[in-house]
């Protein structure tokens, strides 16, 4: 990451967590996207370094 915050739409696709923007609001609705162990249903936030991200058993921390 080379700027000082991200989406978290955005950061869902670089991490390979997803395939396209297309599938993070459904899943957000059923509660399955979380930053830092709380679930989030904003698509839109600002992520920073050292946030970490969860999505069907992986946790990926933003870097």
């Amino acid at each position: 990451m080379r700027e000082d915050s991200i989406r978290l739409g955005q950061f869902l696709k670089l991490a390979d967590l997803i395939d396209n923007g297309a599938e993070v609001k459904p899943l957000m609705i059923q509660g399955e996207v979380a930053v830092n162990g709380e679930v989030e249903t904003r698509r839109g936030r600002q992520l920073a370094k050292g946030d970490v991200v969860t999505l069907g058993g992986e946790a990926v921390r933003v870097s």
